[in-house]
């Protein structure tokens, strides 16, 4: 593949990155307005619906058990995400979030090796060493008592969906196309999403026009414009260069978190956040010693 592929499918990444950042804070705003289940519901649903109808053709093509796969490794995205909304809708730092969720990266080939007796490097092991430490630091209090909160636990919980959902995505759907099956997932989402708000929350009367546009922002930016453009870059480049830039993500949110939300972290948690970058590298050691040469 020409070096000048390689490069734009990588830029296309750290936009993805970037869009992905932004999700953070557009979902927080609009959760100033909306149930938090109800908020991804919509999201969520709408978004489906949106790349159903650009990738219709593919979509219509899928036979029942190719549907039924996608439809079932939806489920478990889905719990995923009701859990990162829950960790969102209660959460005092978003980048401390945005780390812990990013520990799914690190956890993928842990549930590869409990689900499937998958092998695991070394290189995981010590990450995972590294992260385990991260994750201590960012739940130190002022005085050295551990305090881990519900956010936490829900951010935590979503970044375990998360790696079996990456495990069973390429297990049981990898000869499913890629934008019929990113359609089907994010509307599995959204129906489990509206279903649960139906039954545990209430839903308000109206909706400021504020709230509107962060949900417009988070529906066609935040997912519709992010996976699409994931979907592009990774068939324009290797795994590797993917999974590799994908790390960037909470750095991106916590900075965002910084300047747009005012946040600031202790010198403790800033070093769990830096342990925990330095986890998702160790991770992907052998994208980047293998990186492709280009030219």
């Amino acid at each position: 593949m020409p070096a000048n592929d390689h490069l734009k499918a990588d830029l296309l990444m750290v936009l993805v990155t970037l869009l992905a950042a932004a999700g953070w804070v557009f979902s927080l705003k609009a959760l100033q307005g909306l149930p938090p289940l109800l908020f991804m519901g919509v999201r969520f649903l709408l978004a489906g619906l949106l790349l159903g109808t650009i990738g219709y053709g593919p979509l219509r093509r899928l036979d029942a058990a190719q549907r039924l796969r996608a439809a079932a490794v939806g489920v478990v995205m889905g719990v995923a995400m009701l859990c990162w909304i829950m960790g969102l809708f209660y959460a005092t730092h978003v980048g401390v979030g945005a780390f812990i969720t990013s520990l799914g990266v690190i956890l993928a080939p842990l549930a590869g090796r409990f689900l499937f007796a998958v092998h695991v490097s070394r290189s995981t092991w010590a990450a995972a060493a590294v992260a385990t430490a991260g994750l201590a630091c960012l739940s130190l209090q002022k005085g050295g008592a551990v305090h881990f909160t519900s956010s936490d636990a829900f951010f935590l919980a979503c970044a375990a969906g998360l790696a079996v959902h990456f495990n069973l995505n390429t297990r049981f759907a990898a000869r499913i196309p890629v934008l019929p099956l990113t359609a089907v997932q994010l509307g599995m989402v959204g129906a489990m999403a509206l279903l649960t708000s139906t039954l545990v929350e209430r839903w308000p009367a109206t909706i400021g026009g504020g709230t509107l546009g962060w949900l417009l922002a988070s529906i066609l930016i935040a997912t519709s414009l992010r996976f699409f453009l994931q979907v592009k870059a990774q068939s324009m480049a290797p795994v590797s260069h993917a999974a590799l830039v994908m790390t960037l993500e909470p750095v991106w949110t916590a900075l965002v978190a910084t300047v747009w939300l005012g946040e600031r972290m202790s010198g403790v948690q800033l070093g769990g956040c830096a342990l925990i970058l330095c986890a998702l590298l160790i991770s992907r050691w052998h994208s980047i010693v293998r990186r492709p040469r280009h030219g």
